[in-house]
């Protein structure tokens, strides 16, 4: 899968968080500024930039930024190591990422947002024989809930989290809280900045010691982030705080683009 953000929509989204114009980015780049805007709007790399001196002028870490031009993408991911794990992606124009877990013993699943149709989770909860408990979502942009009436109507006992400060008290996530899917423990941590109700959960306690899992929603993607449409400096200290600080081995499940890790991204993401 490609990035979710090309090299352009990574430089023009730090460009935008470092309030820099194109004519300054363009000349630290060694480029004209239709150069720079045809890098943006393609991603495809200029051969004639100097994108160290471009990161420098926007932001970011030129030799991560280097690495993407060269074409860096994460590691495939082989999710048969967390087994009852499942990603997908819908498009309306636009993809989008959901995720279903659940516990083989007891057959209960949780829903990570619903993308933009309902009708590949229903078929996934009726082919494997599941019960859904639970729906936890990261943020309630449109693209992340579209199908939430869907499922709401579909598995009406299905328990509704978010942070959402207009959310109903018995619906709203808490800062101590846990929960049990079977043998898996879901808990979940404030990462606002693109949203503000934005919020991670990470899924542990996985059968054969797996790896945590973490459900980012677009505070984070493969080699880029949300754009901070509520604040670039809380969304960057939000996602260094709540989701670096996990072990490197802690699976990303973003909500647009290719699953990655907490180690790939440490070492790959320009904006870190």
């Amino acid at each position: 899968m490609n990035l979710e953000d090309h090299l352009g929509d990574i430089v023009r989204k730090a460009r935008t968080m470092s309030s820099v114009s194109s004519e300054t980015a363009a000349r630290a780049a060694g480029l004209t500024v239709e150069q720079l805007e045809a890098l943006e709007a393609s991603g495809s790399p200029n051969n004639a930039a100097n994108f160290r001196a471009l990161a420098d002028a926007i932001g970011l870490d030129g030799t991560r930024l280097e690495s993407v031009a060269r074409g860096w993408t994460p590691a495939a991911k082989d999710l048969s190591n967390w087994r009852e794990l499942r990603c997908i992606t819908t498009d309306e124009g636009m993809a989008v990422n959901c995720y279903l877990i659940w516990d083989e013993v007891s057959r209960e699943a949780a829903l990570f947002d619903t993308g933009w149709h309902s009708e590949p989770i229903k078929n996934l909860i009726s082919e494997n024989q599941l019960q859904l408990r639970h729906v936890f979502i990261t943020h309630t942009h449109e693209d992340h809930i579209a199908a939430l009436s869907d499922v709401r109507q579909a598995f009406p006992k299905a328990k509704l989290h978010f942070s959402s400060k207009n959310a109903p008290v018995d619906q709203r996530n808490r800062a101590n809280d846990f929960i049990h899917l079977g043998s898996l423990r879901i808990t979940n941590r404030d990462t606002p900045g693109h949203a503000e109700d934005g919020t991670t959960y990470i899924v542990g306690t996985w059968p054969d010691d797996a790896p945590h899992v973490a459900i980012v929603g677009d505070a984070i993607f493969a080699g880029s982030m949300g754009r901070g449409n509520q604040s670039w400096d809380l969304a960057k200290k939000k996602v260094r705080e709540q989701i670096l600080t996990l072990p490197n081995e802690t699976l990303i499940c973003p909500g647009h683009g290719p699953l990655t890790t907490v180690g790939e991204e440490k070492g790959h993401n320009p904006f870190f």
